[in-house]
Order: structure tokens, then sequence, then C-alpha cells
């Protein structure tokens, strides 16, 4: 009944830590609420797309007093701002952005208008502006994998840190399941990067894709940690330290620092 809690409690760190990670993440669509007409609208801003068709901006609001436009361009680029009115279609304002390649990334802003007010649908901080980034669909016998074996091995890297604060004698085996499931979970997102982006990593020494180098950090600590286990099965404190670096590590934003085109130095693009 002991190991249940502990498992308990180790799969609720992990669900806490992945879903902080999921919603802070850059890719993570913009959620909010504007009132207009004494009216209250949710409406989402994407971040993320795929490639294979216009990303489409989509708002509900059966109002048909209210219009609006959008401005945008693609990121990093020369490019000068493309301004469009939204189009109606029933109870919802939408506009589908043009495709670009894959780390290519558009950012825009929406402006809606009624009864001679104007709103701002709120982006980041540039200038209210929201930056979007097109991938190449990943198919789903390698996304789902990829997220169910690093969710296992995050849990795995908590409840081995768990055992060895209780001073338990299965510290050793845990860090091993840790250390297989983090690494199968890293190559597995080598070839979710090689069917999103094209290439297979982009970390260090290649580049500065931080999920790949937060990958590589989690399996060199798991190695050592293994390591310095197997030499000695009491050595706790490397299993404490490992699984709360993996922990440390989840809590960074997912998708920083990620793939991207800068259309200012790209040629003919």
């Amino acid at each position: 009944m002991k190991s249940f809690y502990l498992w308990l409690l180790a799969f609720l760190i992990t669900i806490a830590a992945a879903y902080f990670q999921r919603v802070t993440g850059p890719t993570h669509s913009k959620k909010d609420n504007i009132e207009i007409n004494d009216n209250i609208y949710k409406y989402k801003l994407i971040r993320s797309a795929n490639n294979d068709k216009n990303a489409e901006i989509k708002l509900s609001i059966p109002d048909t007093t209210v219009s609006g436009y959008i401005t945008y361009k693609r990121y990093k680029s020369h490019d000068t701002l493309t301004t469009d009115a939204l189009t109606r279609e029933g109870d919802n304002l939408i506009y589908r952005l043009p495709q670009l390649e894959a780390a290519g990334k558009i950012m825009y802003k929406v402006t809606l208008l009624s009864q001679g007010e104007t709103y701002t649908l709120s982006g980041n901080k540039d200038e209210g502006f929201v930056v979007m980034r097109y991938k190449n669909p990943v198919p789903a016998f390698i996304l789902i994998p990829h997220i169910l074996v690093m969710f296992i091995g995050m849990m795995f890297s908590t409840r081995t840190g768990i055992e060895a604060v209780a001073k338990g004698k299965k510290t050793y085996k845990y860090a091993i399941a840790t250390l297989v499931l983090l690494i199968a979970g890293g190559v597995l997102g080598m070839f979710l990067q090689k069917y999103a982006f094209g290439q297979y990593w982009t970390g260090f020494p290649f580049g500065h894709d931080l999920t790949d180098n937060k990958t590589l950090v989690l399996a060199i600590i798991w190695i050592i940690t293994v390591l310095k286990l197997k030499k000695d099965r009491n050595n706790r404190f490397w299993a404490i330290f490992a699984s709360v670096i993996v922990i440390l590590i989840y809590l960074i934003p997912h998708s920083v620092l990620g793939s991207e085109i800068d259309y200012t130095k790209a040629e003919n693009l």
C-alpha cells in the first residue's frame, strides 16, 4: 500500500510539471476573453500549425455588428505588413494565413470593430502580435509513443528520487528504468523533430534548440546517476539530485529556442 501512494505522488508531480510545461510554451495557443457590446467572448490565437494547409484563425462571435481585420507578416523578415479583412462564416470570423515551410513563422495581430469601437486582441508584449510557427505534420505513431515514453520516464525519475528519500531498496532498479525510458523518449523525439522540421538534432553542438539540449542534459545526468549507484547502492544523493533536475528541466517551457527560419538571412525566401 505504501508503494501505491509513493507511485501516486510521483504521478501527480509528473502531471503537474508536464501541464505547466505545456501551457507555458511559446507554441501554446494564446487564450483570453474580450467584452464587446456587453457580451464576453472567449478567443484563441494559435501559435502552432501544420503546414499542409493554411492556418485558420477562427473567432466565435455571433454578433453580426462585429467585423475585423488581421495584420501580419513573416516573422524575422523585411516584409511589409499585410492587412486583410476577416471573413464572416455564420457565427464565426475567420482568416486563413498563408502557408509557410516548416519552421517558418508568421507574426499576426487581430483587430475587431463594432459601433465605432476598436478592440485589439491581446498577443504578446510586442505590440499585440502573436507569433505562430508552421511545422510538418507528425504521424501519430511517432508523436503518441514519444509523449507517453517521456511522461513515464519522468514519472520513474520522480519515483526514483522518492525511493531514495525513503531509503528504499529499489533506487538502482528505478534509476536504470528511468535512464532507458528517457533515452528511448529522446530517440523518438529525434524522429519527431525530423518529421516536423526536417532535422534529427538541432541541439548542441549543431544548434541551440533548447528541447534537444534538455534531452542531452537528462541523459548525461542519469548516466552518471546509474554509474554512481552501480558502484554504491546507498549513494542516495545522485538519485535525488537527478530527479530534482528532471523536474526543474520540465518546468522550462516546451519549444523555447526551437527551430525557426530567419528570413532576414535566408536567401530566396
